[in-house]
């Protein structure tokens, strides 16, 4: 399968450029730092998310996107939602049905579910404004018509976990407190190829 990834060279992009290969898959890295070295076999397009033009190059001959975007500041932010309108758009007019949009806990009814440290310092301190507009973001998936995924993981660990991995569609009193880049990366590309959470929003992690 042909598979565009945005977000390429953060941790979680890196990953499933990696697995991706690894699995078979040819792989596009977009990226906007023009140090980002690709793994052999991946072609790299140098661009910025909200450049309508080269996200509708990258997507051109794509079977699917994957939307690994992160940002760094703590203030308000539109990055997330105006890129994924653009990123629709590009969609569409290239013909491409599938895309798996990584959030995460602070989106939706993930709210609160992250863990007492991560719900009560990290999330109002830190990524608050980032959720503001990842739910902008996610609604905007879910009017369009294509084939979503939205993938919410728990707080980002590389720690041992001491619990089994979960995915949960309905997250009631569910409390997952971490996952490392490496199982969110496998679970996208499981999605990509088996569509079992399709247009589903699936909160992922574990317990402890």
């Amino acid at each position: 399968m042909k598979i565009l990834v945005l977000g390429a060279g953060g941790g979680v992009g890196r990953s499933i450029v990696k697995q991706a290969v690894a699995r078979g898959h040819q792989v596009t890295a977009f990226v906007r730092d023009s140090g980002y070295i690709a793994p052999d076999g991946v072609a790299v397009v140098r661009g910025h998310v909200l450049d309508q033009q080269a996200l509708s190059k990258a997507a051109s001959g794509q079977d699917a996107v994957v939307y690994a975007i992160g940002v760094k500041s703590t203030g308000p932010t539109t990055l997330f939602s105006q890129s994924t309108r653009l990123l629709l758009s590009a969609m569409e007019e290239q013909g491409v049905k599938r895309l798996v949009c990584i959030t995460g806990v602070g989106a939706g009814e993930t709210k609160g579910h992250g863990g007492f440290i991560y719900d009560r310092l990290i999330f109002p301190l830190f990524t608050k404004n980032r959720y503001a507009d990842k739910e902008r973001q996610e609604e905007l998936i879910r009017q369009w018509n294509l084939d979503w995924w939205i993938v919410r993981p728990a707080p980002f660990s590389e720690a041992k976990p001491h619990s089994d991995f979960k995915a949960v569609t309905e997250v009631g009193d569910v409390m997952l407190r971490k996952v490392s880049r490496a199982e969110v990366a496998s679970f996208v590309l499981d999605e990509i190829e088996t569509s079992r959470y399709l247009r589903q929003s699936p909160f992922i992690g574990h317990e402890h």
